[in-house]
């Protein structure tokens, strides 16, 4: 993988690892890897083997091709790049989490427009 898609994909699997709470170190004796190799693979350090990325996506217990699902790097200025972290963090969470926030935000969007 070039650096860039690296890059995208250790900001994925940081992402994840942080929606559950988890250090480094859980993650890397998770994945059986060591936990500096896993910092290194979220700043897109390494170029990593398939393998890797495998045993990474079983301890989060993610299809592999999750990983992969924001490919396209994000840049701010862009109409999409706030809604693609919105849309981040609530992947991972349960429905009523989602729901809750959802309604949340309405609220708040909703009284903003009165």
């Amino acid at each position: 993988m070039n650096s860039r898609t690296m890059k995208v994909v250790g900001e994925r699997i940081r992402s994840l690892r942080e929606q559950r709470k988890w250090s480094q170190m859980k993650l890397g004796e998770l994945a059986d890897l060591h936990y500096t190799y896993i910092g290194r693979i979220e700043r897109g350090e390494n170029n990593v083997t398939m393998k890797s990325i495998e045993k990474v996506a079983v301890a989060l217990d993610v299809p592999f091709e999750e990983l992969f699902r924001f490919i396209q790097p994000l840049e701010k200025g862009r109409d999409e790049y706030y809604l693609s972290l919105l849309v981040s963090k609530f992947q991972g969470r349960s429905v009523t989490d989602q729901k809750r926030a959802y309604e949340m935000l309405s609220y708040m969007l909703d009284w903003k427009d009165e």
